[in-house]
């Protein structure tokens, strides 16, 4: 029979490498270590923001765009990206809008639907 080495270490070997060296002089306490395992940190990014303005997009559906300053633009999302959105307008020329000046924007209609008042 021929002598051969496993490829895989076996399970003694393992914790003989990851145990402590004993300290000056104290006996190593024989506790068998069980690795933990950390929660993974939450996705830098859900692209959530992304698939909405997709489905915008796609579907053509009329948004306004309320901006910081108070001021409501309305038209279609055709085209964004990490920094801007592309808004066309009927009857007026498209606009360029930069996120960082968008307050919010909603689909056209849902204004009705009172989000956030009480009905005042």
């Amino acid at each position: 029979m021929v002598n051969r080495k496993l490829f895989r270490p076996t399970l003694t070997d393992v914790k003989e490498q990851f145990a402590a060296p004993p300290r000056s002089g104290a006996p190593a306490p024989q506790v068998a270590t069980v690795p933990v395992r950390k929660k993974p940190a939450p996705p830098d990014q859900t692209f959530a923001e992304n698939f909405y303005y997709v489905k915008q997009m796609q579907s053509r559906t009329p948004v306004a765009v309320v901006l910081t300053d108070g001021e409501t633009l309305r038209g279609t999302v055709e085209w964004y990206d990490r920094d801007c959105i592309k808004l066309t307008r009927y009857g007026s020329p498209n606009l360029l809008i930069y996120k960082h000046s968008i307050r919010y924007l909603y689909k056209e209609g849902e204004e009705a639907a009172g989000g956030g008042t009480n009905g005042q």
